[in-house]
């Protein structure tokens, strides 16, 4: 979930007119050593020596790249699931073992 996080964030953080190429430099670099799923609360006191502009425009970010990234956390254990399911049918096709005696023949 946090490198979704960190990749959608990076992204929006890049696409952004509103940051200026170092501030953007500067949320890559942040991402790349820690990224964390913060609050907007939490994210606000981080940003407090900001611009008003700038906090706006991570907030908005975080707002944005939050939902995307929880849904990319939970498409995978969807996917793992799926796979397991058609990996149950797939087994249920294969003839059963023929049971050996104990003194190594084959019955039946």
């Amino acid at each position: 979930m946090l490198a979704a996080l960190s990749l959608t964030f990076t992204k929006m953080a890049d696409a952004s007119t509103v940051l200026p190429a170092a501030e953007k430099q500067q949320v890559a670099q942040a991402l790349e050593e820690n990224a964390e799923l913060m609050t907007n609360t939490h994210l606000a006191e981080l940003l407090v020596n900001q611009p008003p502009e700038i906090q706006n425009e991570i907030i908005r970010i975080n707002t944005e790249a939050r939902p995307i990234s929880l849904q990319v956390a939970l498409l995978i254990p969807l996917l793992a699931g799926l796979v397991g399911l058609f990996n149950s049918f797939r087994m249920m096709r294969l003839p059963d073992p023929t049971p050996a005696s104990t003194d190594g023949t084959i019955l039946g």
